[in-house]
């Protein structure tokens, strides 16, 4: 078993091209309510957002989640998806994780959602995967450009912990390496960036649902362009 990791939508396009499975990994906030909506039984689709993402929902019969903030029921926050119930539809579009994941709807490889709910049951699921690509979303600078985000190093870094406890033999690059020694010396949420800003905000649910490590039992697997559970 060989496990890589690269950042955001470049990372993604190149490990993509070389792995069996890739785990997209977006910690607060995409794939832990990815997470959240499938532990319920819901389908969700990814999508970049816009007037596309509403003609999705449209064709496919779902409901299209709006931001956080916009009063709207179903959004981005974890929270406001432990309501959903099986059978539920779902387009949640993100500029970071759930733009990645509507990116690889094409691609050969199979495309997983990665967060520290599920590492462990992502970790089991994968374990005899000899090609696996981790790749944490990140954030944006104000100039559009990538900003590496801690929430998700631990993320990612968790699924490599968990790989390493599985197969002793995996080859982890020095980047995933990396992650998973950061992991094993994991920092509370709340005092990262992003989860300054969401605590700031008035969602520390949020966070707080996304720092449940090993909560979740689903993975998440992207299957006709929408996550259903494993």
């Amino acid at each position: 078993m060989q496990v890589a990791l690269e950042w955001g939508p470049v990372g993604a396009a190149v490990l993509g091209e070389r792995c069996d499975v890739l785990v997209v990994v977006d910690v607060l906030s995409f794939s832990t309510a990815v997470t959240v909506a499938v532990e319920r039984g819901a389908q969700l689709w990814p999508h970049t957002g816009g007037a596309g993402a509403a003609r999705l929902a449209a064709d496919v019969g779902a409901q299209l989640a709006g931001t956080r903030g916009s009063g709207a029921a179903r959004t981005l926050s974890p929270a406001s998806l432990l309501g959903l119930e099986a059978g539920d539809r779902l387009v949640l579009p993100s500029p970071n994780g759930s733009t990645i994941a509507f990116a690889t709807v094409s691609g050969a490889c199979q495309v997983v959602a990665g967060c520290l709910r599920n590492a462990s049951a992502l970790a089991h699921r994968l374990r005899q995967v000899e090609r696996i690509a981790l790749v944490p979303a990140g954030e944006r600078w104000p100039d559009g450009s990538l900003r590496p985000a801690y929430e998700d190093l631990v993320g990612a870094g968790a699924v490599a912990d968990r790989l390493q406890a599985l197969v002793p033999e995996v080859k982890l690059t020095p980047e995933a390496e990396a992650a998973a020694l950061t992991y094993r010396s994991l920092r509370p949420l709340e005092l990262c960036p992003s989860g300054i800003e969401l605590v700031g905000r008035g969602w520390a649910e949020d966070v707080r649902i996304a720092s449940e490590v090993d909560a979740s039992m689903v993975v998440p697997v992207l299957v006709d362009g929408r996550f259903i559970a494993s």
